[in-house]
């Protein structure tokens, strides 16, 4: 079987309904709506989320907390992903990105301390947790906030 031989299995396609082209196709007239209601009129329906005047499911829900939107969102990196450079290396944002350490930009990186550093780094970052200082300072790097 070659590509242009391809074809698509008995059945497999379906014809698609064409509204309002006459009796015959079983969907003149009314195109499919129905007689008369909201749901007939051009432009009718009612807004997503509408349960009839019924007190609707988000607001039956109780709510809880508030979303702080001068938050800063940090990208997080660990202290084991950076034995991927080379000795004395200048770790900064643009080399993470690169590297593929950090995937999106968000307000900075944050250097957590999860695993073991054996390379002699000098990291620059927004934020340090005080494992992860401790582990770079102790492979002989340093670590130095923007």
């Amino acid at each position: 079987m070659r590509l242009h031989e391809l074809k698509a299995a008995e059945g497999a396609t379906k014809a698609r309904k064409r509204r309002g082209r006459g009796q015959g196709t079983g969907l003149g007239t009314t195109g499919g709506r129905g007689m008369n209601g909201q749901n007939s009129r051009s432009g009718g329906g009612v807004r997503l989320g509408f349960e009839g005047g019924q007190m609707p499911l988000y607001r039956r829900i109780p709510k809880r907390g508030f979303t702080n939107r001068f938050a800063k969102e940090y990208a997080e990196v660990n202290v084991a992903d950076l034995n991927r450079f080379e000795d004395g290396t200048v770790v900064d944002f643009d080399l993470m990105l690169q590297s593929g350490l950090v995937k999106q930009v968000k307000d900075g990186v944050k250097v957590l301390g999860n695993g073991e550093l054996e390379k002699k780094l000098t990291v620059k970052a927004e934020k340090f947790s005080k494992s992860a200082a401790e582990k770079i300072e102790k492979a002989g790097g340093k670590a130095e906030v923007i």
